[in-house]
């Protein structure tokens, strides 16, 4: 393996990282999303945010999954 092939799987290894990290580092911060408004369709926002995130974190995951299948595995 050649040091440009290793370069390149670490940059794809850390995007990768950081693309699963997101949503942790969003959802854990609680106290900036605990309150009732604004609400969408009758949802309170502490839940409809982290309903989004549940749909962001998947597309997120799969860029993060198809950079390593595609970038960064061997």
């Amino acid at each position: 393996m050649s040091d440009a092939n290793k370069g390149n799987r670490r940059v794809v290894a850390i995007i990768a990282g950081i693309l699963t990290f997101i949503p942790f580092l969003f959802l854990i911060m609680v106290p900036t999303y605990v309150k009732t408004e604004p609400e969408i369709g009758g949802l309170p926002f502490f839940y409809w945010y982290q309903l989004m995130w549940l749909f962001l974190a998947a597309i997120l995951f799969f860029i993060a999954a198809f950079l390593w299948n595609r970038y960064g595995g061997e």
